[in-house]
């Protein structure tokens, strides 16, 4: 999603299943006595506000292995650091379109999923990919959309088109849009009725000509903050990842969340280790915990994301397996489009799109 640059720790966010190390007794773990001859350390490369506020310590206090995370802002920050050279991580979490893109350059290791006995609490749905096949690469962590976040007392109605964000003047200087250009230019592709996946020239070039006619209109191109830019009243309605906006609607009740009827993204972010990841047993301890039932209810019920764990989708409330703005209808699902790797030649078109669109 992969969603994120604010304060990790929202302290008024509600807990489950008290929210403390005390629930990590009993969770299913591999034996550690096997991982001990690697450095009882874990190297975790992260979106922000994306993980349970109390997991690292947990999984250390379960395990012994100490985890530190540093954050990355969207996929491109972590594919251009990856793509250098691996500088120390373990575990990573890649968006799918990217995983497969890493996949095709060399960038991940093979996952061992006997050290991952807790993969059989996946929904059948999620146990194969089609970017990752026999998902050799890849652990599912979460998915969502990506839609609007508005708010309902300074919008006319429910702006359940892209129009209002990308074609119209009616919310001119409030408007955010995401800071990353494969997901505005492909969310303006599919307001104009094309694949958000296209690989034709003229297509992006279309969609380039509507954004730049609406960027006076545009407050900002946020670098996936739009959440906190709606929660602060600078703007009114923002393109933003679900749980992001379900994550400020727990703050403010004047903020709601909807995918436009033209549909949008529908994403997967995935645990992965990268080449040359320095702790590789701890890797597998560590997508091993994150898929327990207890662990993954607490994480999907703090950040807000759907959760492909159907053991803790199992015991997780009403409140969050019945939200449509977590799990979509079938309805709107139908109208939304996984992002694919479209290959270097057509990210090279939008790139230079979305260079253009900068600095217009």
């Amino acid at each position: 999603m992969m969603k994120r640059p604010h304060s990790l720790l929202r302290p008024n966010r509600r807990n489950f299943l008290a929210g403390t190390g005390a629930f990590a007794v009993g969770v299913s773990l591999m034996p550690y006595g096997a991982l001990s001859a690697e450095d009882k350390l874990l190297n975790f490369y992260n979106w922000d506000t994306y993980i349970g506020e109390t997991t690292l310590a947990d999984f250390g206090s379960a395990t012994g292995i100490e985890a530190k995370m540093d954050l990355f802002a969207d996929n491109d920050e972590l594919f251009a650091k990856l793509k250098e050279g691996n500088p120390g991580y373990d575990v990573i979490v890649p968006t799918n379109d990217f995983v497969e893109r890493m996949i095709e350059a060399g960038m991940l290791e093979n996952i061992d999923h006997a050290l991952i006995p807790n993969m059989s609490n996946l929904e059948p749905a999620f146990q194969d990919a089609n970017f990752d096949p026999g998902r050799a690469h890849s652990v599912p962590y979460m998915w969502g959309t990506i839609g609007v976040g508005y708010r309902p007392s300074k919008v006319e109605g429910v702006p359940a088109s892209w129009k209002w964000l990308y074609d119209s003047d009616a919310y001119a200087g409030k408007i955010a849009l995401l800071g990353d250009g494969l997901t505005v230019i492909g969310h303006a592709l599919k307001y104009l009725g094309y694949s958000l996946n296209s690989t034709s020239a003229a297509e992006i070039k279309q969609a380039e000509e509507l954004i730049i006619a609406n960027k006076k209109n545009i407050k900002v191109f946020a670098d996936d903050n739009g959440q906190d830019l709606l929660l602060s009243n600078e703007v009114d309605i923002t393109q933003e990842w679900n749980g992001d906006i379900l994550q400020v609607m727990e703050e403010d009740d004047d903020i709601s969340y909807v995918v436009p009827t033209e549909g949008g993204v529908l994403w997967q972010d995935c645990l992965c280790m990268p080449k040359g990841a320095p702790h590789p047993e701890n890797a597998h301890a560590f997508m091993n915990f994150v898929l327990d039932a207890e662990v993954g209810a607490v994480i999907a019920d703090y950040i807000q994301y759907a959760t492909p764990n159907g053991a803790a989708k199992a015991i997780m409330d009403e409140s969050y397996t019945k939200n449509p703005a977590i799990f979509p209808t079938d309805e709107t699902l139908a109208k939304c489009e996984p992002s694919i790797y479209i290959g270097e030649a057509a990210n090279r078109l939008y790139d230079e799109a979305w260079t253009r669109i900068q600095a217009a």
